[in-house]
């Protein structure tokens, strides 16, 4: 137990901080999301979840519409509603996966701006940030789906995709997206870029 959760100490994502129970963040964070590992994937820890929560951390303004999709513990939908986002809508295919994000939302004081759904009953609202931190193969096959759900000129963020993955992708997708430079930890990649306007 102790080795776990020295794997698993607080962690700083710009203006957020992740902590765990076992530990706490500096007396001075005023956004900390408090989340232990679960039975579904999101702590922090792993390069591609820290990918997305800079890109939040860097892109959230306040007042925003967001779409976690592929959702898991719920993490980067509810760090969205820390950053300030007005809203957020998570979508997994996962039973439980939902129950613990919904668990973990009203441990962080945010469930009443979070809706969950299964892909077969989420109709996805237009939203001006969107970010899927799943697996490239369902990334390719949703990549219209997840265009449709992100407003002229709102952002979308890509994660679970390997270096060599990344052209694969930016092709699917950039017919949608102006697209920027890939970003990138240990062997995964973020891709993102703004939604094209009258496409």
């Amino acid at each position: 137990m102790a080795a776990t959760q020295a794997a698993f100490p607080a962690r700083c994502f710009g203006r957020l901080w992740i902590a765990p129970s076992w530990d706490t963040a500096p007396a001075d964070a005023t956004r900390v999301l408090h989340l232990d590992p679960g039975q579904a994937f999101g702590t922090g820890a792993h390069a591609t979840t820290a990918l997305c929560l800079r890109f939040l951390d860097a892109r959230i303004r306040g007042g925003e519409s967001l779409i976690d999709y592929g959702c898991g513990s719920g993490i980067l939908a509810i760090a969205g509603l820390l950053l300030g986002v007005d809203h957020a809508f998570g979508v997994d295919t996962d039973p439980v996966a939902l129950q613990v994000a919904a668990a973990n939302a009203e441990s962080n004081g945010v469930s009443t701006g979070l809706q969950l759904a299964l892909p077969e009953n989420a109709s996805l609202p237009m939203a001006d940030i969107l970010i899927a931190n799943i697996l490239a193969a369902p990334l390719l096959a949703l990549a219209a789906t997840l265009a449709d759900a992100v407003r002229p000129g709102g952002w979308i963020a890509l994660s679970g995709i390997l270096h060599r993955q990344e052209a694969e992708i930016i092709a699917a997708y950039r017919p949608y997206f102006d697209l920027a430079a890939p970003q990138h930890e240990e062997d995964w990649s973020l891709l993102y870029g703004q939604r094209k306007i009258g496409v």
